[in-house]
């Protein structure tokens, strides 16, 4: 079985020293990708920029943009089996990025935005080979919005948590989710280290995935 994990933020430049980002740390990430190999499977894990070590056990693609992030996404998914798009990517880049510093003047400054390509929505729809997990961080309404992300992004798991709290989501050891699966139904995993949710969520990915290969026989 052969895992590739998405995870860390993406950085979209402004000019030569300024970018966009977010607060993502990547620790939820990285838990997922040492869950699954430590369970047996294989792993790729493609990063944005984190203070973590990449996991020794792990074939380790470094990105920083979410171009970037694009491409080796697409490079790889054709040759896993389980796809956990963990990363926090950003939704919206610079139009044009200067080519040299910016300097600070006494006057409004407006950025020009446009989105980012969607990696999800970009996946292969019919005919997909592999399981397809979106994560979905809110801070309101995070069932209503995470429901909605797993059909618009054609999902077969939306694994959701709220990260408005400061003790629990981006940043912290912590986290607690919710996942919605395609068919309906959802399984809550109650919070607790990053490590310890991340050990339950791959036994959860591979035990559906046997059932929807099981269904398909």
């Amino acid at each position: 079985m052969r895992f590739l994990i998405t995870a860390g933020p993406t950085r979209e430049p402004i000019d030569p020293v300024r970018y966009i980002s977010n607060r993502s740390s990547g620790k939820m990430g990285y838990a997922i990708a040492e869950a699954a190999f430590a369970a047996g499977y294989d792993v790729t894990l493609i990063s944005g920029p984190v203070n973590l070590d990449p996991p020794p056990s792990a074939q380790f693609v470094s990105i920083l943009t979410s171009d970037e992030m694009y491409g080796a996404v697409h490079r790889h998914a054709r040759e896993c089996d389980v796809l956990v798009m963990c990363a926090a990517v950003a939704d919206y880049k610079p139009r044009a990025v200067s080519a040299t510093k910016i300097k600070k003047r006494n006057e409004h400054f407006a950025l020009d935005l446009i989105p980012t390509r969607d990696i999800l929505a970009s996946l292969p729809r019919k005919d997909r080979q592999f399981l397809l997990v979106g994560f979905a961080a809110e801070t309101n309404d995070i069932e209503e919005n995470a429901k909605q992300k797993l059909h618009a992004k054609n999902c077969d798991i939306i694994v959701a948590n709220d990260v408005s709290s400061a003790d629990s989501g981006m940043e912290s050891d912590a986290n607690e989710v919710t996942i919605f699966f395609r068919n309906g139904e959802k399984e809550k995993i109650s919070r607790a280290s990053k490590k310890i949710i991340a050990r339950e969520l791959v036994k959860i990915l591979i035990n559906y995935r046997e059932k929807c290969l099981t269904k398909k026989m």
